[in-house]
């Protein structure tokens, strides 16, 4: 188990930061922040890095930063919220598996007067690096146990909001010792696609081709939700997430900074746009969160020069790792998405394995409708209508 800290990396995970608050406050979420002192104090704070929190009522170099998203909405005449803390907060060194619970459930509790009146729960993605499943497994059941042991307020929750499983990219090796960790083929991959004339671009929200461009990806992410049965969100989502992340920079790729840079990568052979991904890179990781391919010139291995070129602009950016971001936990020839976990193993990197979400219910009764539905609709997405759907 790895509980890298904030510490060791003097930096938040992407989801935490404040970049991210804002880009999900204008699609329907609100952003509140609060700082945690060592002794575990909360106080509500300002945005991280604002003029008010560098300046009197600012951090204190021991305190760590928590993001809280709300989520309201409304069945006829009456409203629910939900609170949402992603990727945090980090298991501290030492700490044992029956303090980390209860830090979370007083988290809740300390935020909760903050909260609107009508959140039902908080529910957490908790950032804690598993090598095995078996160790993942192992920590998920003995937190039911230690919660019913001790009658802590905490549910393990019926889906996971981020990819528990992934697999990482050690940047921090020369660019020679990541081509030499990867699977043969996909050395043999890269240098195919460059041979075969596939050329790479990279591009942002402030350029004058970029709504052409992101036209171009969408088309092909289309035909990648029709192909693998995957429901996105609509167009202006991303370009808005692009987008908001230029403001933030002047220049391309290679400049660092403390808000994120999001990058549109397009594969292109001979006029035909055969595949594209959308990469966000920060101080503290890199991370692929969106792929899509087309049906034509596969065999072009397109996709692999699309990450290679991405992995060597993280590493350009000083990134200390890349995260493919999500696959299947095994190498299960059975599973609908095997197909991804080859190619996002074959990289090289470490496999990672995180417990997924926890809940601690505020109102519990709404908590219980909510779960039931929850799971309804995981249900419905997961078994019907991939079989209505052939898959």
């Amino acid at each position: 188990m790895s509980t890298d800290t904030q510490s060791v990396h003097g930096t938040q995970r992407f989801l935490q930061t404040a970049f991210w608050a804002s880009f999900k406050e204008a699609h329907g979420w609100k952003a509140f922040f609060f700082k945690a002192d060592p002794s575990g104090n909360l106080r509500v704070s300002g945005v991280p890095d604002s003029d008010e929190e560098n300046g009197k009522g600012g951090p204190t170099q021991n305190e760590d930063c928590l993001t809280v998203l709300v989520r309201t909405f409304s069945l006829k005449i009456k409203k629910y919220s939900l609170a949402y803390i992603p990727m945090a907060p980090e298991m501290k060194e030492g700490e044992e598996h029956e303090a980390y619970l209860e830090r979370l459930c007083g988290i809740a509790n300390k935020i909760r007067p903050f909260l609107p009146a009508d959140t039902m729960f908080v529910r957490y993605d908790c950032p804690i690096d598993f090598e095995d499943i078996e160790g993942r497994d192992t920590f998920v059941r003995k937190t039911g146990q230690i919660a019913r042991q001790k009658k802590l307020p905490l549910r393990i929750a019926p889906v996971a909001v981020q990819p528990p499983d992934t697999t990482i990219l050690d940047l921090k090796k020369s660019e020679d010792e990541i081509l030499a960790s990867m699977k043969s083929k996909w050395r043999y991959n890269i240098r195919l696609a460059a041979k075969k004339g596939v050329e790479v671009s990279c591009y942002h929200g402030d350029e004058a081709d970029f709504p052409e461009k992101f036209d171009e990806f969408y088309r092909l992410f289309e035909l990648t939700s029709e192909r693998d049965g995957v429901n996105f969100h609509g167009k202006e989502y991303y370009q808005d997430l692009i987008g908001r992340s230029r403001m933030a920079h002047s220049e391309g790729c290679g400049e660092t900074g403390t808000s994120p840079l999001v990058s549109l990568y397009l594969a292109k052979h001979e006029g035909d746009y055969l595949a594209g991904i959308i990469t966000l890179f920060c101080p503290r990781e890199a991370v692929y969160l969106y792929g899509a391919s087309g049906n034509i010139k596969r065999n072009l291995m397109a996709a692999s020069l699309l990450q290679w070129t991405a992995i060597r602009d993280a590493k350009a950016y000083a990134c200390p790792e890349y995260d493919f971001y999500g696959m299947p936990p095994t190498d299960d020839e059975g599973h609908p998405m095997h197909g991804l976990y080859l190619f996002k193993t074959g990289f090289g990197g470490r496999l990672v394995h995180r417990p997924g979400s926890f809940d601690v219910p505020l109102r519990p009764f709404s908590y219980r409708l909510y779960i039931a539905a929850e799971r309804a609709r995981a249900f419905f997405f997961r078994k019907i209508v991939k079989r209505l759907k052939g898959r």
